[in-house]
């Protein structure tokens, strides 16, 4: 009897945090399902009052005439290019800088890490201008290679992901390849990159995500419109006087697929690389 009672308090206990998690996950999906509901709606329908979730008439067309009324498609190729650069880049980068400071144990590697962490602390409007004038003087202003390479060339959370899952690596792995006649380079491409899959899976997938929704950067130094990122041509659709929501709302439905995709489908990856990560200092 007692058994049955301690049974049903735990059922009652497992009921009430899944109701509770249910009313959480709602919350957090509400802007996203609001979002879409206001892509859908006409222009007057968008403001009225009391609001509806629901459309009274589906305006389909909205996503239309949201593709065709600035070069969305051209911004969307940008992106994509963007983004995929700066992942590769900021991959290899980070996995390297990440061996070294794991298992190279060089001379001042913890003051160098020290500054890998310390700079995670700095805003970027901080890094912005002194940036901006070395962009400037190499020639590099309103082209996607100044992006590209202030992306890849630092990535403080990148290695610091990396650090860690490598130092959880056992040392016999290396010191067996040493002994073989390996080098570092050799120990890095054959044995540490198949092991720390799953962090550079993690690593991807964030990284993906902030540059495809990175509006800071490419606001700085882009100019042109043809160059221009989603993010950047989202803001174009606000009017000097007026703003269309509704064509704001389908467009910005279009530009967060390719995120809600990488995520759907990469989730168990990134639960995967932060669990395993190292904690070792």
């Amino acid at each position: 009897m007692v058994k049955k009672i301690r049974f049903t308090r735990k059922t009652f206990g497992q009921i009430i945090l899944q109701l509770v998690l249910i009313i959480l996950a709602f919350i957090a999906l509400f802007p996203f399902i609001w979002m879409i509901s206001t892509s859908l709606k006409g222009s007057e329908e968008a403001f009225a009052y009391p609001p509806t979730l629901i459309p009274e008439v589906f305006h389909w067309e909205n996503y239309k005439e949201a593709m065709e009324a600035l070069p969305f498609p051209h911004a969307y190729w940008n992106s994509i290019k963007l983004a995929v650069i700066i992942v590769i880049g900021q991959v290899i980068t980070s996995s390297m800088a990440g061996y070294a400071l794991g298992k190279l144990q060089f001379r001042g590697h913890k003051v160098v890490f020290a500054g890998f962490i310390g700079v995670m602390m700095v805003p970027t409007t901080v890094t912005s201008i002194p940036l901006f004038i070395i962009m400037s003087r190499a020639g590099l202003v309103d082209t996607h290679l100044s992006i590209i390479l202030m992306s890849v060339a630092y990535m403080p959370m990148g290695v610091f992901l990396c650090r860690q899952f490598i130092m959880g690596l056992p040392n016999d792995l290396m010191e067996a390849a040493i002994i073989d006649g390996a080098g570092f380079g050799r120990i890095f491409y054959k044995i540490i990159l198949p092991l720390i899959k799953p962090a550079l899976a993690s690593l991807a997938i964030f990284s993906f995500m902030w540059n495809w929704n990175n509006f800071y950067t490419p606001l700085i130094f882009l100019n042109s419109e043809d160059k221009f990122t989603v993010p950047l041509l989202l803001n174009m659709f606000k009017g000097k006087y007026t703003v269309d929501w509704s064509l704001i709302m389908a467009a910005s439905t279009i530009a967060v697929i390719p995120v809600l995709v990488v995520y759907l489908f990469a989730q168990k990856h990134i639960i995967e690389g932060i669990a395993l990560t190292g904690t070792k200092a």
